[in-house]
């Protein structure tokens, strides 16, 4: 992670201190970058627009504003990934938040074992949006494409063992060597077409 490399920076938003303080030493002795952190949620969303974070980890009960409200705002003006604290019993919540935008959700008490790996999907679904954004003007077309790369995701991870990121990576890569998009590779992938070579 941190060999040489530009390091991740991370906004914390979770309004008991003491969390905050454990989140921010795990990432910092996992090479992370915490570049601001906050107890409110009206904050947090201030602070991802003028620090512009790789990734927002928010807490959903937030004075100011709730993580859910934070997490539509940042994710919908593509701001930055966002990774959302859950307790246990507010999962519908979190199924209804990563509707609204590239969002990855982690259930309260987490293992440092499971927050880094949560992290990096947070961030990857975040780069993979924003590159069908770039692709894709028309919203129905890009929510039409995201289903076919999803679907052809899941293939791949079924059929071919890969794990999400891998699968992406497979995609990204396959549409650069043919100058294509991601979406049509997808669409190549469920037809048959297009499959890893192991």
């Amino acid at each position: 992670m941190s060999s040489g490399s530009i390091r991740t920076r991370v906004v914390i938003a979770e309004d008991e201190a003491i969390i905050r303080l454990d989140l921010k030493e795990l990432l910092e002795e996992e090479g992370y970058e915490v570049v601001g952190e906050t107890g409110r949620g009206d904050e947090a969303v201030d602070l991802v627009r003028s620090l512009m974070p790789d990734i927002a980890i928010l807490d959903i009960k937030m004075p100011g504003l709730d993580g859910l409200t934070a997490a539509r705002h940042i994710a919908s003006e593509r701001l930055a990934a966002v990774l959302i604290l859950t307790a246990f019993s507010q999962r519908e919540l979190v199924e209804q938040a990563r509707d609204a935008g590239a969002i990855g959700y982690l259930v309260k008490p987490f293992q440092k074992s499971d927050l880094i790996p949560a992290l990096e999907l947070a961030i990857g679904r975040h780069q993979e949006m924003k590159s069908l954004e770039s692709e894709i003007e028309n919203l129905s077309e890009r929510l039409d494409a995201r289903k076919v790369i999803d679907r052809a995701k899941g293939s791949l991870m079924d059929n071919s063992g890969l794990s999400e990121q891998e699968a992406w990576r497979f995609l990204q890569t396959e549409a650069m060597n043919r100058r294509s998009k991601v979406h049509e590779v997808a669409a190549l992938v469920l037809s048959g077409e297009i499959e890893p070579t192991s």
